[in-house]
């Protein structure tokens, strides 16, 4: 079995149908009907509409012992199907909306990666994002909690949301803030828009990794510009093809950016509203563009060498390959 690692997921997107259910019974609320489908599965067809499920399954998550529970066994998840690292993207503004503060929604979380590494021997890392549609103002305001209050399991920090919302360079104060406190950072950028998104984003962003970047195909001087820099793409097909970005694993251009000698990696996005998993993307990596074991190992290498942990921990899990 190969072991496998992931780069890109939204923690509060992580979680099931049914926790999301026993989480808002355990705080004592209501969820609307149309949340989910007949087979108990998120209810959504557009973008927006994903966005707007999100937010409100994520509303359900109001205590440090919330945030353990969805880290915790999101992580139990992963390990079941042999990943050995996992970062997860962490939302202070949806804990925020839910009544929280950036401390409470924190210890939980590293509550939650404490246990699953001593149940499971998974290692967890933290990428505290900013919301792209909450606008710019609010994105300093997160940088500073992140920038304020710091631990060592918070490696990163990223900005997810409506790619189409802002300009880039709105955001350049925040994340400067973060990489100079010596934050690694990603952003998405190049999955709902173009190939000049990710263009805006190294332009005016200290980043190392693009979330998802997969229309960077579209313009071969992006290509050679991700290649110059080193950028690594944090590829999620199964959300693409969910999110109607791609029709199909025939059209998508994984192998294109791959054999082009970008870095790429597989994740999982929001796997219960996009129906997979980290060992899902392992799997269509290897039905649909025909990757061996072996290559599949050398993604899982990709990822654990531009991983955002310190040296020490890559090097520890490096050797288990």
């Amino acid at each position: 079995m190969v072991l496998k690692a992931e780069l890109h997921n939204h923690l509060e997107g992580t979680a099931s149908p049914e926790l999301v259910k026993r989480l808002a019974s355990r705080n004592s609320m209501s969820l609307p009907s149309e949340l989910f489908n007949d087979d108990e599965t998120f209810k959504w067809t557009t973008f927006l509409e994903f966005l707007k499920a999100y937010d409100l399954a994520s509303s359900v998550i109001k205590t440090p012992e919330d945030y353990r529970d969805v880290t915790y066994q999101y992580l139990k998840q992963c390990a079941g199907q042999n990943a050995i690292y996992v970062e997860v993207m962490s939302s202070p503004d949806h804990a925020a909306m839910a009544g929280m503060s950036y401390q409470d929604h924190l210890d939980g979380i590293v509550q939650g990666i404490e246990d699953a590494q001593a149940y499971f021997d998974v290692v967890g890392r933290i990428i505290v994002t900013c919301v792209r549609h909450l606008g710019p103002e609010r994105s300093i305001e997160v940088a500073k909690q992140v920038v304020n209050n710091p631990h060592p399991l918070v490696v990163g920090f990223g900005m997810g949301g409506d790619e189409n919302a802002h300009h880039l360079s709105d955001f350049s104060p925040a994340f400067n803030l973060c990489h100079e406190a010596g934050l690694l950072c990603n952003v998405h950028a190049g999955e709902m828009a173009g190939p000049e998104s990710v263009h805006a984003a190294l332009d005016h962003l200290p980043v190392k990794r693009i979330g998802h970047g997969v229309r960077s195909i579209e313009d071969p001087e992006l290509i050679q510009r991700l290649i110059d820099q080193d950028i690594t793409l944090e590829v999620c097909p199964g959300s693409n093809i969910a999110l109607g970005v791609y029709s199909s694993f025939a059209d998508h251009p994984f192998l294109k950016l791959r054999e082009a000698g970008c870095k790429v990696t597989l994740s999982s996005d929001d796997p219960p509203f996009f129906h997979t998993s980290i060992g899902h993307e392992y799997d269509i990596a290897s039905k649909h563009f025909s990757l061996s074991d072996e290559e599949l190992t050398g993604i899982t290498r990709t990822s654990l060498e531009n991983a955002f942990a310190d040296q020490k921990t890559k090097d520890k899990l490096l050797a288990r390959l």
